[in-house]
């Protein structure tokens, strides 16, 4: 008997020693499509399988038993990864958990329902972030108006805001395109849908629309919104009460000294911004730097900032790329002016040199907000009408990881940020 027990004691060792991970690497070397290991993980997430992300390790490393089902969609993905012993995998995690080390594991435990608000028809090219959910392959809900207003945000995890404009001003587009067919085409669709809903105005529509996305938020939602969606959010919450819309948008005059009146405290993000007037100039606010920027394209960039993983985790995990360094991008809201960004909300992206924050994240209430400037970070200045980007040609784009770190934020245990 004593045999026996030997025998399988070291079989047991043996196999526990053999005991294999799949690590998915995620920094410049390691990884040659990183958009598609955020796929990976969300796959197996999506098979109630918890991965570990390894934060500041490698780029942000993702960890996972290992399965021949993991290494075949790997490899099918074309996802690198490398196949590590059980004894490997623990010095790893030994030496990532060391208080010398700036890195953190963080268990990612089930798979974000994620819903995405944009006009029904809209392909995934006209927007980047379901561009790169259609690449990555993380599957998501198209909602719009009728779906927030009838209270379904709370079917889902995380929302997107596509590029939308809360305000009722159909995008500031028509001082270029008012003639233009698409336009007025827009327009009429928008008014035909506010009118199903039973409001006389688009802008009461989205105002309330806003409002329901706020309470989401606050309820413990996470929202994610890019360029024209992050500013004209805030200036619809702020302008609840107020009729900021002239006559060419929505039948009738502003309010008169409407600037006075809006409500700051009412706003995610910023603050003591002044409204563009003119229905003919191309912006909403002081809010955004398009046109206060002086920057070259060739030297556009903005560096993220590093945060404690062990005790910031959320900035962390927002922030893990394979570079410090990312290119710049334009939209019709590029960036944010940082005196206009409230003291509690924290910029995590910004370029110092001209004064602008362009990626930002808040608390509110129970839930989270990340607002990203710019339309496109593999499109430096995307006008209407260009083509779409193929995201096969940039599948390392350090720009392009920042919006799927926030896709795979809600399936992370949350620690209380510090700094």
């Amino acid at each position: 008997m004593k045999k026996v027990f030997l025998f399988l004691l070291v079989i047991l060792l043996s196999a526990n020693s053999f005991a294999s991970y799949i690590l998915i690497p995620m920094d410049d070397e390691g990884q040659s499509d990183h958009l598609k290991a955020y796929g990976i993980t969300y796959w197996l997430l999506n098979k109630q399988q918890k991965v570990k992300w390894l934060l500041n390790y490698q780029g942000g490393s993702f960890l996972a038993p290992d399965t021949d089902a993991l290494r075949k969609e790997c490899q099918i993905r074309g996802v690198d990864f490398e196949v590590l012993s059980n004894a490997k995998t623990e010095e790893i995690l030994n030496f990532i958990s060391s208080p010398s080390q700036n890195m953190e594991a963080v268990v990612l435990e089930k798979a974000p329902k994620i819903a995405v608000y944009s006009p029904q028809g809209n392909a995934p090219w006209d927007d980047a972030v379901t561009l790169v959910l259609t690449y990555a392959e993380i599957p998501y809900t198209t909602i719009y108006d009728e779906e927030v207003l009838s209270d379904q945000l709370i079917l889902y995890d995380w929302l997107h805001l596509h590029h939308e404009d809360f305000t009722g001003q159909y995008g500031k587009f028509y001082g270029a395109y008012r003639a233009a067919p698409w336009y007025i085409e827009e327009k009429k669709n928008a008014e035909t849908l506010a009118a199903k809903l039973g409001y006389d105005k688009v802008s009461e529509s989205k105002r309330d629309v806003a409002l329901k996305i706020r309470d989401y938020v606050a309820g413990g939602g996470f929202m994610f919104a890019m360029c024209s969606a992050t500013d004209s959010f805030d200036i619809a919450l702020a302008a609840k009460d107020t009729d900021i819309a002239e006559a060419m948008f929505d039948g009738d005059p502003s309010e008169s000294n409407y600037q006075n009146k809006l409500d700051y405290g009412q706003t995610f993000a910023f603050t003591d911004f002044i409204l563009e007037r003119k229905p003919t100039v191309y912006e909403f606010s002081s809010i955004d730097m398009t046109r206060k920027r002086k920057i070259n394209k060739e030297t556009d960039y903005f560096t993220l900032m590093t945060y404690s993983a062990k005790w910031d985790p959320i900035p962390t995990m927002l922030t893990q790329n394979h570079t410090t360094l990312v290119k710049g991008f334009m939209g019709q809201t590029t960036s944010y002016d940082r005196d206009e960004i409230k003291p509690t909300v924290l910029i995590m992206g910004e370029n110092k040199r001209n004064g602008e924050a362009r990626y930002i994240h808040g608390i509110k209430g129970k839930g989270f907000f990340t607002f990203y400037g710019g339309h496109d970070p593999e499109d430096y200045q995307h006008r209407v009408g260009d083509p779409k980007t193929e995201l096969s040609l940039h599948p390392t784009s350090p720009g392009y990881r920042l919006i799927l770190n926030n896709v795979l934020f809600p399936a992370a245990k949350k620690k209380k940020q510090k700094t």
